[in-house]
């Protein structure tokens, strides 16, 4: 089993909103094989609890506009420090940074496939690392 078209339509949005806001280290797995609850995870960084709550506002507006899609959980958005958004068919996690190395995620979804994400994300990724790479 894979991802459906929704969850993969869903990441893709997110994962957009999220580059908008200069996520970082934006990353998409497609966990349906291992977990019965959702398709996709999302997970990406901001360096400190503003931008992450920025990041979250983001996702949420433009998956409620353009999927008329809500979250039917949330979780962490007091603290700021790592907030979780559960739409069903995705669960987005939007860390700070020192949370992100602390909890490594990564490591747990290691072994299941990565999600391609759209070009306009991986794009902002490459400029942003151009940009710093002279400093």
């Amino acid at each position: 089993m894979t991802a459906s078209e929704r969850s993969l339509q869903l990441v893709a949005l997110a994962a957009e909103a999220a580059a908008e806001k200069l996520a970082d280290d934006i990353i998409a797995y497609d966990v349906s094989e291992q977990l019965v609850i959702t398709d996709a995870f999302l997970l990406c960084s901001a360096s400190n609890d503003r931008q992450v709550r920025a990041i979250v506002d983001e996702i949420e507006e433009r998956l409620r506009i353009e999927a008329h899609a809500k979250p039917v959980r949330r979780e962490g958005e007091r603290e700021g420090r790592w907030v979780l958004l559960d739409y069903l068919d995705i669960v987005v996690h939007v860390q700070h940074e020192e949370d992100r190395t602390f909890y490594a995620l990564e490591r747990l979804w290691k072994d299941c496939p990565a999600i391609s994400l759209p070009d306009s994300v991986t794009r902002v990724r490459a400029q942003r690392a151009r940009g710093t790479a002279g400093e």
